[in-house]
């Protein structure tokens, strides 16, 4: 594995959040470069971008001295700054991770220690006057409250960092589908929509797709993309009263998911979910999304079939809650006692590109590899949008040694 001096033209690959923040980054870098940002679909922030529940994570789960842990935190930071310049919506509204039985203090007192560990400002554990002091229509033992998470409106950010990069000179093409990229004695040559190009450096931060460009990559063969579907509900402009910030379970140490939570966002409204599904297409926004191919290749990968054979009953649980809003809405209820079927109106869904490898680990950090002249950012689940500047400012450090 080699790494050289960054030449005068650069490729990324991805409208998201990550691709705009790497593509502003070099530009505020380095003069005298190009950078193309080239996004297949015809607007930005397409998928995991703009399909989230816009929440700005402090830091409280990720192990200390993990990367995740390290972008998190700066990039909380670094993203509060740059709304605050650009104008983009964005509120400090807290959260609250609550036990609601004896089952889950072990591990909310686990979530405290890393929380400490990662520094998180201004943490408190609560008992349930506490809890109710800030969230007075929920239910549990006991909490922790993050004062500092917060919301944002993460396609206004998106927005704003492509304006940014046209304004340094930068082009970002919409509508345009990189089919193929191949390492050579000139640089990395790409298939644009059928255009012949060819750059002096290659970066692919392509989600949902990232498997494409990591084929002669070191390890290529441990690890694969596996969708998962995460499904959302708004609460009815009445229930949406019981919320005040944020209310989160204590998640399954077992999986990456954080569970069902509830977030007021940056409009007033606010969301109930996600659940975690696993998807029959990488781009399987509800349950009657299929694609062949994408489901052999999900199906044929050996992580796969380890991670049903693993959590099938979690699996089969996260299925019948999907398909049962009356199970919805019951897990829901165990930390709002007042709610009803009735409240939770408008499903709306997301895909979470998680990174399965072979022996069917949820790989549980970000993942980022190069050879040559490519990098390939291969794992960038939550809280990458809330990394994102973070994992902008470290990549292209890499890119520089």
């Amino acid at each position: 594995m080699t790494s050289r001096t960054i030449g005068p033209t650069i490729a990324v690959v991805g409208g998201g959040i990550v691709g705009l923040a790497v593509a502003r980054e070099l530009l505020r870098r380095f003069e005298g470069i190009s950078v193309t940002v080239f996004e297949k679909e015809p607007q930005l922030a397409s998928h995991q971008s703009s399909h989230n529940s816009g929440v700005v994570h402090a830091g409280l789960y990720y192990r200390p001295g993990s990367l995740k842990a390290k972008l998190c935190r700066q990039g909380g930071d670094l993203l509060k700054e740059y709304c605050q310049e650009h104008g983009v919506s964005f509120a400090e509204t807290g959260k609250l991770v609550v036990a609601v039985d004896d089952s889950e203090i072990a591990e909310l007192s686990e979530i405290e220690r890393r929380a400490a560990g990662n520094r998180v400002p201004g943490l408190r554990r609560l008992d349930r006057s506490g809890m109710r002091e800030i969230e007075p229509h929920v239910s549990g033992l006991a909490a922790l409250h993050s004062p500092r998470t917060a919301v944002v409106d993460y396609p206004g950010v998106c927005a704003a960092l492509a304006d940014d990069i046209r304004t340094a000179g930068g082009v970002v093409r919409l509508g345009t589908r990189l089919r193929a990229a191949k390492i050579s004695s000139r640089g990395v040559e790409v298939d644009a929509a059928g255009e012949r190009l060819i750059f002096d450096n290659f970066i692919a931060c392509a989600g949902l797709h990232s498997d494409m460009f990591t084929r002669h990559m070191q390890g290529a063969a441990d690890l694969q993309i596996v969708p998962f579907r995460g499904e959302y509900f708004r609460l009815s402009p009445k229930a949406a009263n019981l919320v005040n910030s944020m209310i989160y379970p204590v998640p399954d140490p077992r999986y990456p998911f954080l569970g069902v939570h509830f977030t007021r966002d940056v409009t007033g409204q606010v969301s109930v979910g996600p659940n975690a599904l696993l998807a029959t297409a990488l781009e399987g926004y509800n349950r009657w999304n299929l694609s062949p191919t994408d489901l052999w290749r999900i199906a044929r990968w050996p992580g796969t079939r380890q991670v049903v054979r693993a959590h099938w009953r979690y699996g089969l649980s996260e299925l019948l809650q999907s398909i049962s809003k009356r199970r919805y809405i019951h897990q829901a209820r165990r930390y709002l006692p007042a709610l009803n079927a009735a409240d939770l109106i408008g499903s709306q869904a997301g895909v979470r590109a998680q990174g399965v490898a072979r022996n069917g680990d949820l790989i549980d950090e970000f993942v980022i590899d190069h050879v040559d002249r490519a990098m390939v950012v291969r794992n960038a689940p939550s809280p990458a949008a809330t990394s994102s500047l973070a994992i902008a400012d470290y990549l292209v450090n890499q890119m520089t040694r």
